[in-house]
């Protein structure tokens, strides 16, 4: 098979962008379809297309200097051909006559004027040549490949065919696929009335398109799939209804009957964000940031890929029952294309229990383990284990439990004036923690009326950061304090990343590195 040059321009793929036959290809292949398709799968069709469109657009434009040299074929004097074997070079007949070799009979030789002067001769009338067979296109070579195509730039080109189709209000989207709007099964008013109350019977959810269907009064037999994606349109658009099931699962729950730490983030997980200057911050501090796994911490680099996260939990955290959906933890835990609040199922590593949590994506937080804290006798400072399942919708959490002893850790003890010390005192402990970041809260209640204070005083930042390093500092024969140490102690009383306490560690001249991520305070410097 001979090959033929084909190219398209270097930035083709780089500088793609949808155009209206694009839009019109996708309709007609979703009508042809009938079926809702990805964005992934679209993506695919429509660099299929484009491909198909380029070579004929290119052939089409080669051949069209006259007709393709083939040496089976005859010609005339006077005639235009096209020679794909010299890179389509064009010229003209000028002259015919008969040839013989005794090993293929009578031909004829043509000679050719080509647009560069050049003269040739070439043979035709024969039926057996290779350049008689079909012209192959080296695509592998200029881009041309579509595996190649979609590995290089499949990423980019979904994002861009997204981009175009959610602002066209021809395509309607659910649970990451697509449809023409025009196509869609009528859904009322009736139909979600009654989809709201087969959820309610439910207790809120979740359920499947499918198990409201015949309940509403939309089975269908003709196109099922249709039916179903209409349906999940509608509710999607209406405020009672959200969809929480993971990625390639569409469930549906009433918004009023989920948790209210769902929908409404604990007082412990808000965040008023603080201004600071990331550009101090050494490497071994972003180091340890990137090792806490806060769930505020900007993302920076390329996330390591990880199966388990071991992380120390903070008080925020343990208080409100949830993890952080930190860079690494969101790798292991399900997720969605769209939904922002996602149903799972935890199930505990030692025991395989499982028990309904959620994933709360706008606030970054995982929810449902309050009960399972208490069960296990975490503490703020407790090692929590996540793994990802081989189950869809789970997620492993598990607790090093250990035989409870009373061992010497710090304490947060609020005083009938509302102040806040910190002190080393002997607890009963049964599960393992992290030694600098566990702190044992024994009066929740006294320092729940702390936090309500403090949304009412908003003391400075930098104060309660000075005070908190003077609290920790008595405790310490060398008074010094551990950076990661300082950051679940600030947690216990205000909600931060440690990116701000790193900054202040870094930029305050009376915050002295003593070496290994330990810090002094100086008090005469500050004063």
């Amino acid at each position: 098979m001979i090959v033929a040059p084909f190219a398209l321009q270097e930035d083709y793929w780089e500088t793609f962008e949808i155009l209206s036959e694009d839009i019109e290809f996708l309709y007609n292949h979703l009508m042809e379809k009938e079926m809702p398709l990805t964005a992934h799968e679209l993506t695919v069709a429509l660099v299929e297309e484009r491909i198909r469109r380029e070579k004929l657009a290119i052939e089409k434009q080669r051949s069209s200097g006259g007709s393709t040299f083939l040496p089976k074929e005859s010609y005339t004097v006077g005639q235009y051909l096209v020679f794909p074997i010299l890179n389509w070079k064009r010229g003209q007949v000028v002259s015919v006559r008969p040839g013989y070799n005794p090993d293929i009979g009578n031909f004829n030789v043509i000679q050719v004027l080509f647009e560069t002067g050049e003269t040739r001769e070439f043979a035709s009338g024969i039926a057996d040549h290779p350049l008689n067979q079909p012209m192959a296109i080296e695509a592998e070579l200029v881009g041309l490949d579509l595996n190649t195509v979609l590995q290089v730039h499949g990423e980019a080109l979904q994002t861009c065919l997204e981009e175009s189709l959610r602002g066209n209000a021809d395509f309607v989207r659910i649970a990451g696929r697509w449809f023409p709007r025009a196509l869609l099964v009528d859904i009322n008013a009736g139909h979600l009335n009654l989809a709201e109350a087969v959820l309610d019977m439910a207790g809120g959810g979740p359920l499947p398109t499918s198990g409201l269907l015949e309940q509403v009064g939309l089975d269908s037999q003709t196109n099922s799939k249709l039916t179903e994606f209409s349906l999940d349109l509608a509710l999607q658009e209406d405020p009672r209804f959200d969809e929480v099931g993971p990625a390639g699962e569409v469930l549906w729950y009433l918004n009023r009957l989920e948790p209210e730490g769902v929908l409404k983030p604990h007082l412990c997980l808000r965040y008023n964000e603080t201004d600071y200057d990331r550009s101090v911050l050494s490497e071994p501090m972003l180091t340890l940031e990137r090792s806490l796994d806060d769930e505020l911490s900007p993302v920076t680099g390329k996330t390591q890929p990880v199966i388990e996260v071991a992380l120390p939990l903070i008080f925020p955290h343990w208080r409100a029952g949830t993890l952080p959906l930190s860079a690494r933890i969101r790798q292991l835990v399900p997720t969605a294309i769209e939904a922002p609040r996602i149903r799972i199922m935890f199930v505990d590593g030692e025991t395989g229990e499982k028990f309904p949590g959620w994933v709360v994506r706008p606030h970054r937080f995982v929810y449902g383990l309050r009960e399972w804290y208490q069960a296990k006798g975490v503490m703020p400072g407790s090692i929590i284990h996540v793994r990802r399942s081989k189950t869809p919708g789970e997620v492993i959490v598990q607790c090093e439990s250990r035989r409870q002893n009373r061992d010497w850790v710090r304490t947060v003890l609020v005083g009938s004036d509302g102040g806040v010390v910190f002190a080393m005192l002997k607890q009963t402990i049964s599960s393992s923690y992290d030694e600098r970041m566990a702190i044992m809260v024994p009066d929740m209640s006294a320092l729940d009326q702390v936090w309500l204070q403090s949304q009412k005083e908003r003391v400075p930042f930098e104060k309660v950061l000075v005070n908190t390093v003077r609290e920790l500092a008595r405790l310490n024969p060398q008074s010094h304090v551990h950076a990661s140490e300082l950051y679940a102690a600030v947690n216990i009383l205000r909600r931060c990343p440690p990116g701000p306490i790193l900054a202040l560690l870094a930029s305050r001249p009376w915050f002295l590195h003593v070496g290994d991520m330990h810090f002094r305070f100086d008090d005469t410097e500050h004063e």
